[in-house]
């Protein structure tokens, strides 16, 4: 049995991050546009673009994910977000007539984490950025399952390039289901064996009749 130096801690699911996973670590840096709605004092520095001292009220500027869900409150209105321009509405009637012409790993490689994400920020479009989201993951999961199911032993390097990160975890998982399963057809796979626990249970159980 192969053991590993590291163990991959899946992501969260939905608006929730696992603080373990690198792939949540990594969705967290994403980008988004944002507006100041409140000026920032001696925080000039934080906005490469400006030579200013401060940042004034009305400044636009990008801030990664983390850094949004922090400084975002209702009450306080410190800054507002805006949406990507993938889950604008031109984008989702793109999504609602083929979700799989879109290159989603080049437009964003954390398509579903991020529009997961969206929902921490109020915003009348929010349902519907939701249900696009899941209707895209619906419309290009079975080509994703074919593809990996199709593509026993060969270069799958251009199949996978158009893939959100999510979906590769997919496609690597369909994969390792039929290599399984051809394995198990040639008569490869590993002999099926009773745990340690039932073992040991088995041993104290004769140790008891013996006594």
């Amino acid at each position: 049995m192969t053991t590993q130096s590291y163990l991959p801690v899946p992501p969260g699911v939905g608006m929730e991050e696992n603080f373990l996973s690198l792939d949540d670590i990594l969705l967290s840096q994403e980008k988004l546009p944002t507006r100041a709605e409140c000026a920032f004092p001696r925080l000039g520095f934080v906005e490469k673009t400006s030579d200013t001292r401060d940042i004034p009220e009305g400044t636009k500027m990008e801030m990664p994910l983390w850094l949004s869900k922090g400084l975002y409150d209702n009450k306080r209105r410190l800054v507002s977000v805006e949406h990507p321009k993938i889950y604008r509405q031109g984008w989702r009637t793109v999504f609602s007539a083929d979700p799989n012409v879109v290159d989603l790993h080049k437009m964003g490689p954390y398509y579903y984490g991020l529009g997961s994400q969206l929902l921490h920020f109020d915003s009348p479009e929010n349902p519907e950025i939701a249900q696009t989201v899941l209707q895209t993951y619906i419309g290009r999961f079975r080509r994703i399952m074919d593809s990996s199911q199709n593509a026993y032993n060969e270069d799958t390097s251009t199949l996978v390039e158009r893939l959100d990160v999510l979906e590769r975890c997919l496609f690597r998982t369909g994969q390792a289901g039929l290599n399984d399963f051809q394995r198990w057809e040639k008569g490869q796979a590993s002999q099926i064996t009773a745990s340690n626990l039932v073992q040991n249970y088995r041993k104290r159980k004769f140790q008891d009749l013996e006594a």
